[in-house]
């Protein structure tokens, strides 16, 4: 039995791929049965649409797996209900994921299953750092591109927005900016004039920094920058200075110190962030976890699925998955909407670390049963 997986190993998202490649490595000898095969998007909607054709008419993959980016996801998930073939996915706001496609809880997708945050999800995590940096009321400008991530924050219904001001903010929303940016001076300037002194972004890493730059020499000085794109990597010390990253909040969504097992084999967060460490030299990755994940459904599917060979039976298992993994409790049963199960969120900073040069220290949790606090919300530096 094929699980096929498109994997980013070349392009912009192959960090990214990073992790899903090892969990594919990790747990090949430990899925008896089962035949992973991986292939490469190359970061790009047309190689992961070539990777879904190649998966399912030459290997004849049951189920298709990936961790994506905004326009990659998307492509694999809409191959997949072109071909009729079930497909996992993650790291991808689930609203950008559903609505963004089309689907509705009348008219869910057929073949495809996801599980993530929301941005309604990031919007409340992204307020409680807020107001544990400031108090209620904050005065919050929006740094946000006029692509899809723009646009979704900005949605009246599904979006970041409404949930920020439901909580009491003031949120100031320029116009959105083009990728990558040319400058900031539209926004700096807005910034000023409502009196904002907490900034939340999407942005990439270059354009955060550039942000910070301009922002420091003309004077803005936030007491805190809440950022959700980009921020699943570890910051690297340069000998210009600090990484864009530094001491910038953002989501918690795995750590080692995450109550969480894998119902493979019993391993532990901590034990797979050493693994990771050790087999590869790199710092592990918040994506690491959700990555695991993926194939622990995908084997719970095709365990459960009345007929393993039948994609609509495979499919059906999957939206009938509730199973504890190494992401956490995930649960298709329960919504938010059909075809989607969540993933909990804490709050983050990006703080000098001891092992490494930066770490995530959790710094603000109430949605995470068993997820210590290490750290206290440090004000934004330089």
């Amino acid at each position: 039995m094929t699980v096929g997986v498109v994997v980013a190993r070349t392009g912009r998202l192959a960090r990214l791929g990073d992790p899903l490649a090892y969990a594919m490595e990790l747990l090949a000898p430990k899925l008896r049965g089962l035949r992973l095969v991986g292939r490469d998007s190359g970061s790009s909607a047309e190689g992961a649409r070539k990777a879904v054709r190649e998966l399912v008419e030459d290997e004849r993959a049951r189920i298709v797996l990936t961790l994506a980016g905004t326009e990659v996801l998307p492509a694999v998930a809409d191959a997949c209900e072109r071909v009729g073939v079930p497909c996992l996915s993650s790291t991808f706001p689930w609203q950008v994921y559903y609505y963004g496609r089309g689907a509705t809880p009348e008219r869910p997708p057929r073949w495809t299953y996801h599980f993530c945050w929301g941005l309604d999800d990031i919007a409340e995590t992204f307020a409680d750092l807020w107001e544990a940096a400031g108090g209620t009321g904050r005065t919050v400008g929006c740094l946000w591109n006029d692509g899809p991530q723009g646009e979704w924050s900005r949605h009246p219904e599904h979006g970041f927005l409404p949930v920020a001001r439901a909580r009491g903010h003031h949120v100031v929303d320029p116009a959105g900016y083009r990728e990558p940016s040319a400058g900031f001076d539209g926004h700096l300037a807005a910034f000023r004039e409502a009196g904002v002194d907490i900034v939340t972004s999407a942005a990439t890493g270059a354009d955060l920094g550039r942000f910070r730059r301009e922002a420091a020499e003309q004077g803005l000085r936030p007491r805190l920058l809440t950022c959700s794109r980009w921020l699943a990597y570890p910051p690297v010390a340069t000998a210009a200075g600090q990484p864009p990253q530094a001491h910038v909040a953002t989501l918690v969504y795995w750590t080692p110190a995450h109550p969480y097992r894998s119902s493979i084999d019993g391993m532990t967060a901590a034990e797979l962030a050493e693994a990771y460490e050790r087999s590869t030299g790199n710092q592990w990755l918040q994506p690491l976890g959700l990555a695991y994940a993926l194939f622990e459904v995908a084997a719970h599917a095709l365990a459960t699925a009345d007929d393993p060979t039948d994609p609509a039976r495979v499919a059906a298992a999957l939206g009938a998955t509730r199973l504890e993994t190494m992401a956490g409790p995930l649960d298709w049963t329960s919504g938010p909407v059909p075809n989607i199960a969540t993933v909990r969120l804490a709050g983050g900073q990006w703080q000098r670390g001891r092992r490494h040069p930066y770490e995530l220290a959790v710094v603000h949790n109430r949605r995470v049963d068993g997820l210590p606090v290490d750290g206290e919300l440090l004000p934004l530096r330089g």
